[in-house]
C-alpha cells in the first residue's frame, strides 16, 4: 500500500495534500509551518513568544495550544488556509479579507484564531556575513495584516483603546494630506506604543512566523535549521511604533510610519463608528507610496527584536523534516522558492 503525500498533524484542512495542487509555493508557505507548529507540539516544544510582559517587549515560551486555541492533535481541530476570521467581519465595512491560517473547532464550526503566517529565512542578506547570534529574517508585511491587526486589538481591548485614542488628541482634517499628518505622527505614533502596553493582559497570538536557518549565505540547511517564533498583537504594534519615524519636521511619511497610521486611523474608525471602511483607509491614505505592501524590515531590523537562543540555534534539526513532511510530500513540491527549492534538492533527507 502507497502511503498518501501529507504534512504532520493536518489531517482535518481545506488542503488535500494528496494532490500536486496543494504543494504550490504559496500553499506550503502557510501549509508547513502549521505542520511545524504541530509538530513541536507532539514533541512537548513550546514555541517562543514574542509578546508585552511587565510593561516591556519581550521573547517568552507559549504552547501551540495556546496559540491554536485548542490542541493541535484534538480530532475537531481544523485547519482552514486562507479563510476568514469570522469574528472579527464586525469590526470593518465590506467583506474581512482573508488570513493565512484560522483554527477552527470543526464540532461547532466555531473560529478559534486566526493567524498571520510568515515562514522566513535566517539569515537575509543584511545579515548573512555576520556572526549567527546577529542573523535575521526579513518580514514583508501586507496592508490586509494591519486589518486584521486592529481587529485582534479592539476584539478584546475596545475600552482601553477608546481611553488612549481620546488621549492622545490628534486632530486631522484631511487624512490623505500628508503635509498635515505629519504635524501629528509623534503623537499617533506615540498612541500605538502605549495601546500596545496597555493591552499586555488581553494580548493574544496573531503572527505564526517559523524560521528556517541556513549556512551563512549558502542553500544548505543548517544542522539546527527550524523553529517556530509567535508574536502576540501587542508585541507586533509595538514592534511597528518603534520602527516609524515619528519626526514631527520630516517630509515625507515612510512606510512604516503609514503602517502606523493605518493602524491608528483602524482604531480610531472602530472606536467612533463600531467599524472601519479598511479598503478606503488604505487607498486614500497612500502618501504618494504603492501600497500593494504594508511594509518589509530587514533582518538587520529584526534581530533585535527575535534575539534570543532559539534564534542563534534553532531547536529542530534538518534530519527531523522527514518527520513533518510525510508520504513523498516532498517529489510534489514546485521548487519556486528558496525553502521547498531546498527540500526537493536534499533527498538525503528522507533517506
Amino acid at each position: 500500500m502507497t502511503t498518501q503525500a501529507s504534512l504532520f498533524g493536518l489531517n482535518n484542512s481545506n488542503r488535500d495534500f494528496s494532490k500536486a495542487e496543494s504543494w504550490g509555493k504559496n500553499q506550503f508557505n502557510s501549509s508547513f509551518p502549521a505542520a511545524l507548529s504541530c509538530y513541536l507540539d507532539d514533541q512537548g516544544i513550546a514555541a517562543n513568544y514574542i509578546s508585552i510582559a511587565n510593561q516591556k517587549f519581550d521573547i517568552n515560551l507559549i504552547d501551540i495550544a495556546t496559540v491554536f486555541g485548542i490542541k493541535p492533535s484534538e480530532t475537531n481541530t481544523y485547519f482552514a488556509f486562507e479563510s476568514q476570521h469570522t469574528p472579527f467581519q464586525k469590526y470593518v465595512i465590506g467583506s474581512l479579507p482573508r488570513t493565512d491560517l484560522v483554527i477552527q473547532d470543526s464540532l461547532t464550526g466555531q473560529c478559534l484564531r486566526g493567524l498571520e503566517v510568515k515562514l522566513t529565512a535566517l539569515p537575509d542578506n543584511t545579515t548573512c556575513n555576520l556572526s549567527d547570534d546577529k542573523f535575521g529574517c526579513e518580514i514583508v508585511v501586507r496592508p490586509d495584516t494591519i486589518v486584521y491587526l486592529a481587529s485582534s486589538i479592539v476584539s478584546k481591548n475596545i475600552e482601553l483603546v477608546k481611553h488612549h485614542i481620546e488621549r492622545s488628541n490628534v486632530v486631522v482634517d484631511n487624512w490623505s494630506d500628508a503635509r498635515e499628518v505629519i504635524t501629528s505622527i509623534q503623537k499617533i505614533i506615540s498612541c500605538i506604543s502605549d495601546i500596545s502596553i496597555g493591552i499586555e493582559k488581553n494580548q493574544s497570538p496573531f503572527l505564526l512566523h517559523p524560521i528556517w536557518k541556513t549556512i551563512g549565505k549558502s542553500p544548505k540547511l543548517a544542522e539546527n535549521c527550524l523553529d517556530v517564533f509567535v508574536w502576540s498583537d501587542a508585541a507586533f504594534a509595538w514592534f511597528i511604533s518603534q520602527i516609524s519615524k515619528s519626526d514631527n519636521n520630516a517630509t515625507q511619511i515612510t512606510r512604516q510610519t503609514r503602517t502606523s497610521i493605518w493602524l491608528y486611523k483602524m482604531l480610531l474608525d472602530i472606536c467612533i463608528h463600531g467599524r472601519c471602511d479598511y479598503k478606503d483607509i488604505i487607498d486614500k491614505l497612500s502618501y504618494n507610496t504603492k501600497n500593494d505592501k504594508a511594509f518589509a524590515s530587514a533582518g538587520n531590523v529584526t534581530n533585535p527584536y527575535m534575539s534570543c537562543e532559539n534564534l542563534t540555534s534553532p531547536r529542530i534539526k534538518k534530519d527531523e523534516i522527514k518527520n513533518i513532511i510525510l508520504g513523498g510530500g516532498q517529489n510534489l513540491l514546485s521548487p519556486e522558492r528558496r525553502f521547498d527549492a531546498i527540500i526537493f534538492n536534499s533527498p538525503e533527507l528522507f533517506s
